[in-house]
């Protein structure tokens, strides 16, 4: 019958599917089955970039072959019965799924994408002289350790603002602690503070004294030599 038939294609369609899916995610994440196609994509980006966009073109046409599969099946007549309702509905389920797992791989080579070009923006571009024919992995482990460094080097200065903080607070205190001292003696000794402001006054008075001398005889100076 028609429903056999279209159901026959929508299942030999998914299984397709789903091979170009893996085939897809492997390129998009720049890895291959081995060590030589592996070294061709670090050295052949363009190509894989090509490969890639060809497959998401044909998997974006697939998924719309299936999707009007599924709609000529929901629409053939005598498809009222649970257990076809429930097939229609499996089937839509792994349309969906399909269509997710194919956005999820368009957006990881999209950051993988942003991450090379930064990459080549500090001057690390895959086989130029001056990042010495580093591969991708070479490349990301080289960043990686570069941010370790960077990371330790600001654990190191915390280290030394905290070792900084510190000392400076154990000062602040023990000039509390001195202040307390010196307050503490001069009320348990109020004669040794008195004493203290006795001299002051006198030193104060001295100075006023010795002031007004040396104006007078400034004054009397200047008098006599103009008189």
């Amino acid at each position: 019958s028609e429903w056999d038939s279209l159901r026959k294609q929508a299942r030999n369609l998914e299984n397709d599917i789903d091979l170009k899916l893996v085939a897809f995610n492997k390129v998009g994440s720049g890895t291959t089955n081995g060590g030589g196609s592996n070294q061709s994509a670090d050295t052949s980006p363009l190509l894989g970039e090509s490969i890639f966009e060809s497959l998401a073109v044909e998997i974006e046409q697939m998924l719309e072959k299936l999707s009007n599969i599924n709609e000529k099946m929901s629409e053939l007549p005598a498809n009222n019965s649970s257990a076809i309702m429930h097939t229609l509905q499996r089937h839509r389920e792994i349309l969906h799924g399909y269509r997710q797992e194919f956005t999820k791989i368009q957006a990881n080579h999209t950051t993988r994408l942003e991450r090379e070009e930064l990459l080549r923006g500090n001057g690390l571009t895959i086989g130029s002289p001056s990042s010495g024919g580093l591969s991708r992995r070479d490349m990301y482990l080289k960043e990686s350790t570069h941010l370790h460094n960077s990371n330790q080097l600001i654990n190191d200065q915390i280290s030394i603002a905290m070792e900084t903080k510190e000392h400076l607070t154990s000062q602040r205190h023990n000039l509390k602690r001195f202040q307390t001292r010196f307050h503490d003696i001069s009320n348990r000794f109020p004669l040794i503070s008195s004493l203290i402001q006795r001299i002051n006054i006198k030193k104060r008075r001295d100075s006023l004294i010795l002031g007004g001398v040396i104006a007078l005889c400034t004054i009397l100076l200047l008098l006599y030599a103009f008189h």
